[in-house]
């Protein structure tokens, strides 16, 4: 026997999940979800109910996973908990819920008086993707609180629905919280036309860095070929994060009028700049880039000399079909 795996003993668990020890208690839940008796669920929801906080924050995390409807519930219910630390546990596990039934639970606690409940509520929808609630998350665009707008810019981004691209654009150029603009600009990613294009251009120029770099990164994956001109100052931005998003779009677009931009961008004493340099030469395929790319077969880094070989690779094989 493998003198790691614990053994069971199902009196002696359930006596010290009732032991007057909180400590005791504590860590007998650490083991709940590995204990095989019957009335898991019992055992589970009183250790949600204990009289100290740390148990019940680790009840809460013990359960991840158990898509039970008294579980699920409870753990909803646990989002108004007086206790920090137990609210936040429950909406991690509340996050991880795989199954759109249980979101019937935690629907109700989006009119929640409390900012962090109605947030958490929103995060645990976010990838059930119930088509129901977008209004309610559309309408939440507005709440008072940044941490619910935020939860509910997610949500719709993962539902998708046309209906919500107007909205998202007015909060991806005005919201005042940075975090709501940047989550924002990274939803309008499910575009298929233009119309979120004047938001995500708008986006390059943010006070933000961090909305800069998801305009950039967005405007590659939504792909109109009217933002090769707005996105070339920004292979010029403070922040290199924010131009190697942009040099990484800019090669998805295959924007030839960068060619010249991106081919000075192989020079840069970043090396991942120069990385990205060389991927997006390759997909962009335009000759001019030819020398460039094999003096960078020459490079000090192993990655870099790499990535020019392949690009190169690439462009005369695409050459040779044609």
């Amino acid at each position: 026997m493998n003198a790691n795996v614990t053994t069971f003993v199902p009196g002696d668990y359930r006596s010290r999940l009732t032991d007057p020890d909180a400590e005791v208690r504590r860590i007998a839940v650490m083991e709940l979800p590995y204990c095989d008796e019957a009335d898991f669920t019992q055992l589970g929801l009183a250790a949600l109910s204990d009289v100290v906080p740390a148990v019940r924050a680790e009840a809460a995390r013990a359960l991840e996973g158990i898509e039970q409807d008294e579980i699920v519930a409870a753990l909803a219910a646990a989002l108004r908990d007086v206790d920090a630390d137990v609210r936040e546990a429950a909406a991690q596990t509340l996050s991880e819920l795989k199954d759109p039934a249980m979101g019937a639970y935690i629907v109700p606690v989006l009119t929640d008086d409390d900012a962090f409940a109605r947030a958490a509520a929103f995060r645990a929808l976010r990838e059930l993707r119930i088509p129901e609630v977008f209004a309610t998350a559309r309408a939440a665009l507005c709440d008072a609180a940044p941490r619910v707008r935020r939860e509910a810019v997610s949500v719709l981004g993962y539902l998708k629905n046309p209906d919500g691209l107007g909205e998202l654009t007015r909060v991806a150029m005005n919201d005042p919280d940075e975090e709501v603009r940047r989550i924002a600009v990274g939803a309008l990613g499910y575009a298929t036309d233009d119309q979120v294009l004047p938001a995500l251009t708008h986006a390059l120029k943010d006070v933000s860095w961090q909305v800069r770099e998801e305009a950039a990164s967005t405007l590659g994956k939504v792909g109109p070929r009217d933002a090769v001109d707005s996105m070339l100052p920004v292979l010029e931005d403070s922040y290199r994060q924010v131009r190697i998003r942009a040099i990484r779009s800019l090669g998805r677009l295959k924007a030839r009028e960068a060619v010249a931009a991106i081919i000075e961008m192989l020079e840069h004493p970043v090396s991942n700049v120069r990385k990205e340099s060389a991927i997006a030469l390759g997909e962009i395929g335009d000759t001019k880039a030819i020398p460039a790319l094999e003096k960078a077969r020459q490079d000090a880094d192993p990655d870099v000399r790499k990535l020019a070989q392949i690009a190169l690779a690439t462009m005369t094989r695409q050459y040779a079909t044609k």
